[in-house]
């Protein structure tokens, strides 16, 4: 199976800590001896940063973009230094070239592509173009709900959704450069569009992933208990 997973730089760049790189690319060389994988990188809290000083320098939001795609593709290039051979040397800087990439049969590692879009919405693109079995978003937060649960503690997470009703519940995001969701309004459309089936999950542990993506993808039993966050049906 073809996999895109997104995987947020809140947790995959958490104080740049190797530790959390090594500990992604260990499940990532597993996961990549059943398949294929599309990895893209957020820039987490490291480009949240640099985009909200270069809005107080004055920057508009396509250049705020910019410099949070230069901060994915830092990500992505010391997730591809941890994975050694089993990567595709370079992450590419578009989806065409991601596609040529992923012929060489290495796991495909890549960042932010274009202004306006987030490295969700680049999972879901890239998901579509090269027509990939599963999309997998590792987020720091455990499924999509009814409203922020650090801010309201009675708000409801959902199991499962139609990709209609993830576009309804997200479409009010605001769509700025460091937005912070489960999702954005753009990559919730394009799951819509694509019809791909889709997980929203905490990927805080890269070993829940792991096991995430087993479960969906072989129907295997468990022994305990396999935490999916919230699950899109496409």
């Amino acid at each position: 199976m073809l996999i895109a997973l997104s995987v947020g730089g809140s947790i995959l760049a958490k104080d740049l800590s190797p530790k959390n790189f090594r500990a992604y690319a260990d499940v990532l060389k597993e996961l990549a001896k059943e398949h294929q994988l599309v990895v893209v990188t957020g820039g987490g809290i490291a480009a949240r940063n640099y985009i909200m000083t270069a809005r107080s320098l004055g920057a508009n939001e396509v250049e705020s973009d910019y410099i949070g795609i230069s901060l994915t593709r830092l990500n992505a290039q010391l997730l591809i230094t941890a994975l050694g051979d089993k990567a595709y040397p370079e992450p590419p800087s578009d989806y065409k070239e991601a596609g040529k990439a992923l012929s060489s049969g290495k796991i495909v590692v890549m960042g932010g592509v274009i202004p306006g879009q987030t490295t969700d919405a680049v999972t879901a693109i890239v998901a579509e173009y090269l027509k990939a079995d599963l999309i997998v978003i590792a987020t720091s937060v455990d499924g999509v709900y009814s409203a922020d649960p650090k801010k309201y503690p009675n708000a409801v997470k959902y199991g499962t959704l139609t990709p209609k009703e993830l576009v309804k519940i997200v479409i009010s995001t605001e769509m700025k450069a460091g937005s912070q969701s489960p999702i954005d309004p753009l990559a919730a459309k394009i799951i819509e569009r694509c019809n791909i089936n889709t997980i929203i999950m905490d990927g805080t542990d890269p070993k829940n992933v792991e096991d995430v993506i087993k479960k969906e993808t072989t129907n295997c039993e468990f022994n305990k208990e396999i935490h999916l966050g919230t699950r899109i049906k496409g």
